[in-house]
């Protein structure tokens, strides 16, 4: 039997007590998690394979590749750019997953007030066989706002991040 990972939540972000959350998952054969890795942490990829982000940038100095306490800033959604901190950082080790997770804020009236914490997890599993999994927890009215869309549009482009993400580390288009 083998037992998967999951996201170490923070209590303020805890999902279900927030206003939107969803859940993205895939498991693929033929790609490692190393790879997956090399390619989820250096920025200068993204849009490469994710056409939902832009205007990536490190208002105090670092990048591309994300390292625990990195600030970085990114637009996606069609908000303005998030002011972002990497608070989660583990590269992929035989039996431990990778773990990647930042928060993002969006700043201004209580109207555009955004607070999510994004969450990845990468681990290898048996049968030469890797899972992704990607989560977000948001907290603010343009949260509930996407929530209430049909269909969601957050799970909609999170699946779209991790078919060309898997499609960039395998050197195939994403499906």
């Amino acid at each position: 039997m083998t037992t998967q990972n999951a996201i170490d939540w923070p209590e303020k972000y805890l999902p279900g007590t927030t206003d939107n959350f969803v859940s993205n998952e895939v498991v693929v054969h033929g790609v490692s998690a190393t790879r997956v890795w090399s390619l989820l942490v250096d920025t200068s990829t993204w849009e490469s394979y994710y056409d939902n982000v832009a205007d990536i940038s490190f208002p105090r100095g670092g990048g591309p590749e994300l390292r625990k306490d990195l600030s970085f800033s990114f637009g996606t959604f069609g908000f303005p750019p998030l002011d972002a901190l990497v608070v989660e950082f583990q590269a992929p080790a035989p039996d431990v997953p990778g773990r990647l997770s930042w928060t993002a804020v969006q700043h201004g009236t209580p109207e555009e007030q955004l607070d999510v914490l994004h969450a990845w997890l990468v681990e290898d599993l048996p049968g030469g066989r890797v899972r992704i999994l990607t989560q977000e927890s948001q907290i603010g009215q343009p949260a509930a706002a996407l929530a209430g869309e049909r269909p969601n549009p957050m799970l909609n482009g999170h699946q779209a991040w991790l078919d060309g993400l898997v499609g960039a580390a395998s050197g195939r288009p994403a499906r």
